[in-house]
């Protein structure tokens, strides 16, 4: 062993004990390494069978491993075992290495297929909005309504990533992850959105939610979500899909209320939109 393997081996066992020695704190360390949960009716469904393949890999992993680890120890050359050169053909073995692993990928298409099906599953929704893409921005309609309006970089952001700003970054809360006008959406409600683009491929995707949707000039594309109703707050996203120049720049921001409270906002929104729409169509008096 050549001393820089010798050295990086002691590194990997330094680090190994070193993780192993860590204070009870450091175990969100190791939640990190797994995938969130997420606060949505799909994200836990996901997640739930990650979990579940993920047990059934580790099964087969200690299986496999143990069954080689075993047959190198019980059938090595020191205890007088004698390699069998000679090719010996077995038409049971190989049915039975055969049907074992279709069968266990049989079983885990059942579940992932149901979960698949639940994505695609927009039935019953409660509220409709379209969301189009933008270089760089988005705009949010609630169908039904007169509701809409375009979501873009916050300010604050948009001004410290300018060249030779003089703002430090990291004095700007949510640096290139907050937006003028965010996403309003209830809680415990089934809420589709309606994704396209008017300019080039962008991806919608907010990572506590679960899923991620392309949005495609010329095609509309259907996702859905329900934000659990104890998991109000402000969830942030971006756009997943390098949509040219300034691509870092196209957060997304979802806040997700009570029933109640959206309700009471989007009567608010609707009385603003009325109030700003009526002078424009007052009748002209005539003298």
């Amino acid at each position: 062993m050549t001393r820089t393997m010798q050295k990086s081996a002691a590194a990997l066992i330094g680090c190994a004990f070193a993780l192993l020695a860590a204070p009870a704190h450091a175990a969100s360390g190791w939640a990190l390494l797994n995938m969130p949960e997420g606060v949505t009716e799909l994200s836990k469904k996901i997640y739930d069978l990650h979990m579940m393949i993920f047990w059934w890999c580790v099964a087969i992993g200690i299986f496999v491993f143990g069954w080689m680890i075993w047959a190198i120890v019980a059938f090595r050359k020191s205890k007088g075992a004698v390699a069998n050169t000679a090719m010996v053909h077995s038409t049971k073995a190989e049915i039975i290495w055969t049907l074992i692993p279709v069968g266990i990928l049989v079983a885990m298409s059942v579940p992932s297929a149901r979960v698949l099906i639940d994505i695609e599953d927009a039935r019953n929704t409660e509220l409709t909005v379209r969301v189009t893409a933008y270089q760089w921005k988005w705009q949010y309609q609630y169908l039904g309504t007169d509701v809409g309006y375009y979501s873009t970089l916050a300010h604050e952001s948009n001004t410290a990533r300018q060249l030779q700003s003089g703002i430090d970054p990291q004095t700007v809360p949510n640096y290139l992850l907050d937006v003028d006008h965010p996403l309003v959406v209830p809680a415990g409600t089934k809420v589709r959105l309606l994704i396209t683009a008017q300019d080039v491929i962008h991806a919608w995707w907010v990572p506590d939610f679960g899923m991620k949707k392309d949005a495609i000039p010329g095609l509309i594309n259907e996702m859905w979500i329900k934000v659990d109703t104890d998991k109000t707050g402000r969830y942030r996203g971006q756009c997943a899909e390098l949509c040219g120049r300034d691509h870092g720049f196209m957060p997304i921001v979802v806040d997700v209320l009570s029933k109640g409270d959206f309700e009471a906002w989007l009567a608010t929104q609707q009385a603003t939109v009325k109030q700003a729409a009526a002078p424009a169509t007052a009748a002209p008096s005539i003298s």
